[in-house]
């Protein structure tokens, strides 16, 4: 016959220190004091009444026969050791080329690098919480090594909930929810283990979804897509093997035979044109935008943005295929990777989206993310010098620096006031994120433009505190930075021409020069699931 111990135990006069987790609690946890006798009453009262449930709770699972169940959980419990099971799969997430799988991987592990601490360091130590008495708990289930620390909160849990909640955050349903219940097992794993109580999980939960709620402070989770109203669909416009489709593949960005091979198996009949890094493609992307009923561009942001001025000029819808670097663009539109770029084909889906505008005497530039002037049209010039010897990330950095160095800010004159600007962008719609360099954006047709800029106020730290902000993006505060939003800007420079780079490309513009919008002037496909869409027929 089995005898419950801390049955036994809790009928004594005063009962044990693990039969009365709470009121234990109510000793030791800080702040209690010697207050007034009824309130310390009270106080004591409802804490023995939370100890009552949670030991009823505890006992509820301890004698639950779940089967299959007994060998798994304990199991699963032991994975999640250190983290080990999170890290993994956050390797697994970084692997992948989806930067929403990334991100996600990124900010789940950043969220456990919060919780761990405030767990281990200060909530254990503060309350001090005795482990549970396990005579209750079947042997079967009882493989991990009887834990010395104390109990409250439960690390295990809220490492889970703080990765599982940072991954929510970035990633899609179809990734988020696996890794939710996979939490969710693991923090019930504790309890079924006898490893906690389950108050102790429950507050860890909290701890680690707060903890991944928290890094929202210092980086704002990024919406799936940047959304639209202008939905649209062309009967006849999108056929089974691709009829009608003339792909050009920039090469030189990226887009290699991986895309190519796609494109061909899963639209046959598309023409595909491979643009060399020799060959003249502005001139290809026109000749093919005037043959095709949809222009496809396989390539990065700059691509993209040669590939949308040839189907303004003929009228005919855009696909984007990402075969770039950073793609900023498809990624708004919800297009992450070839594959998707097929799929939003199919599904024969379209929307209207803004296109920002540079215009000079005689001459028209378009940009569908960011313009730039300052210091930024210096980093890229530098960095197109070096990545054919080194590589384009390594000549990134090695560009940064000397620029960042080196770099001097224009005199110019912003709407009619004169400026010393060390770093401008102007957004075509409004960026979401914080600092000097906007990233992502909520729709992309809203008709403004986001301008944000740094006046140069002299001195070394002045400068410093700058390149931080443009690194790190959330340093608002950064001496001469302002933002305002609006639909034109009017540049001027009283020492001649200025360098202005758009999507990443730069070149020569003869002021004065006025920034402006074409509100919902280019046709371009998206995913089926975009949200915020107004279907039109």
């Amino acid at each position: 016959m089995r005898v419950n111990l801390r049955r036994l135990d809790a009928a004594r006069p005063g009962g044990s220190s693990a039969s009365r987790p709470f009121t234990d609690l109510a000793r030791q946890a800080p702040g209690t004091g010697r207050g007034r006798r009824r309130a310390r009453l009270r106080h004591h009262r409802a804490l023995r009444g939370l100890s009552a449930i949670d030991r009823w709770a505890f006992d509820a699972v301890a004698t639950a026969r779940l089967p299959g169940l007994e060998y798994v959980l304990p199991r699963l419990s032991r994975a999640a050791d250190n983290g080990v099971l999170w890290f993994t799969t956050a390797a697994v997430l970084g692997t992948t080329r989806r930067p929403r799988l990334r991100r996600a991987a990124l900010r789940g592990s950043i969220a456990i690098a919060l919780a761990s601490p405030a767990v281990n360091l200060l909530g254990k130590h503060a309350f001090r919480r005795p482990r549970p008495v396990v005579d209750l708990v079947p042997q079967v289930r009882i493989r991990w090594k009887l834990p010395t620390s104390h109990a409250f909160p439960s690390g295990h849990s809220a490492s889970a909930a703080g990765f599982a909640t940072g991954v929510a955050l970035e990633a899609s349903p179809i990734v988020a929810v696996p890794v939710a219940v996979t939490a969710a097992a693991v923090a019930f794993a504790r309890v079924y283990t006898g490893a906690h109580y389950p108050g102790d999980v429950l507050a860890g939960i909290s701890i680690g979804v707060a903890a991944a709620l928290g890094t929202r402070l210092v980086w704002p989770a990024r919406p799936p897509v940047a959304t639209t109203v202008h939905g649209l669909f062309v009967p006849g416009l999108v056929t089974e093997d691709g009829r009608g489709v003339v792909a050009v593949v920039n090469t030189g960005a990226g887009g290699g035979d991986g895309v190519t091979g796609l494109l061909a198996r899963e639209l046959p009949a598309a023409e595909i044109v491979r643009a060399d890094p020799q060959d003249d493609l502005t001139k290809l992307l026109d000749e093919a935008a005037g043959r095709a009923r949809v222009l496809a561009v396989v390539g990065g942001d700059g691509t993209v943005n040669a590939g949308a001025r040839a189907a303004l000029r003929h009228g005919v819808p855009l696909l984007t295929v990402p075969g770039g670097t950073l793609d900023h663009f498809s990624r708004a539109l919800g297009i992450e990777h070839p594959a998707d770029a097929v799929a939003a084909y199919r599904a024969g889906r379209l929307t209207r989206v803004d296109v920002g505008t540079v215009r000079q005497p005689g001459e028209e530039a378009i940009f569908l993310n960011t313009a730039s002037f300052g210091a930024y049209t210096d980093l890229v010039d530098r960095r197109e010098r070096l990545e054919q010897r080194i590589g384009k990330w390594p000549a990134t950095a090695v560009a940064a620096v000397r620029t960042f160095r080196r770099a001097a800010p224009i005199e110019v004159s912003v709407d009619g006031r004169p400026r010393r600007v060390w770093l401008a962008f102007v957004g075509n719609g409004v960026y979401g994120s914080h600092g000097p360099a906007p990233t992502w954006r909520r729709r992309l047709d809203d008709g403004r433009l986001d301008v944000r800029l740094i006046s140069f106020s002299g001195g070394h730290v002045s400068r410093l505190r700058a390149l931080a902000a443009v690194l790190f993006g959330h340093l608002h505060l950064t001496p001469g930075y302002s933002r305002w939003k609006t639909t034109s800007l009017t540049l001027t420079a009283p020492h001649g021409d200025l360098r202005v780079a758009r999507d990443g490309e730069t070149h020569a513009v003869s002021p004065p020069v006025e920034f402006g919008k074409r509100p919902a002037a280019l046709t371009v496909f998206c995913p089926a699931h975009r949200p915020g869409m107004t279907p039109a027929r």
